[in-house]
């Protein structure tokens, strides 16, 4: 074996572990045995990034009720039901069509009126969503953007910032995460955040691998704008 194929064997093995540490590899379906051991990676980077999301909007929620609170006879249920059972761009109308980092945007927009919660949900979700090229699975994990899928770790990091250092003219934060009158009495944000940057990080550079791509680092200062994805 080359020292290259078995760098990559490595790399592959330990993603593998990543994974099952932070989502769990339960047993795979027979129509996995057709795949590459990069394409069960993908599907699990896939399933957990979602799952991820999921327990960041209900965390939100939790923290920011009154954003659940201006659509009324909202609960949090159905907003999950709403980013599951949408199809793969996850497009709405009261956030008048805006997607991925334009509906991030819009969370720290002093007059927007609606529910920065499910803005955020939306945009980072359907962010995600396009990094996977908009698949619940993968079968060709060698085609997926490397450059899109670090630009989108580098999003989340601005996103953390922003959610942070941002403020309403009054200096209220747009939604509370981590900090609440200014202490600090909630970890599991970070951790969450942490985890989802970990995973798109490991798994650009594993598709850069698996097409011997370069992947350029994304540079950018902390307070700017969210940075497009490669088209």
């Amino acid at each position: 074996m080359s020292s290259r194929v078995r760098l990559t064997v490595q790399r592959l093995l330990t993603a593998t572990v990543i994974a099952a540490t932070l989502g769990g590899c339960g047993g795979y379906q027979l129509k996995n045995l057709a795949k590459s051991d990069i394409d069960l990676v993908a599907d699990e980077f896939i399933r957990e990034t979602r799952q991820l999301t999921r327990e960041l909007v209900i965390k939100l929620y939790a923290r920011n009720p009154v954003e659940l609170d201006k659509v009324p006879g909202m609960t949090v249920e159905r907003r999950l039901q709403m980013l599951h059972d949408s199809p793969a761009r996850l497009v709405f109308e009261e956030l008048s069509g805006r997607q991925e980092i334009a509906a991030m945007e819009v969370v720290f927009n002093p007059e927007f009126q609606g529910d920065r919660v499910f803005a955020l949900a939306a945009g980072l979700g359907g962010m995600l969503r396009r990094t996977y090229d908009y698949r619940r699975e993968s079968y060709m994990a060698r085609s997926l953007d490397a450059e899109a899928l670090a630009t989108s770790a580098r999003n989340i990091e601005i996103l953390v910032w922003r959610l942070k250092h941002t403020r309403h003219a009054n200096g209220d934060p747009f939604l509370i995460t981590s900090e609440y009158g200014g202490l600090t009495d909630n970890l599991s944000f970070e951790r969450l955040f942490g985890k989802l940057i970990a995973l798109q990080d490991m798994m650009s550079r594993i598709a850069g691998d698996a097409g011997d791509r370069r992947v350029t680092r994304v540079i950018y200062t902390a307070s700017s704008v969210f940075i497009p994805l490669p088209i």
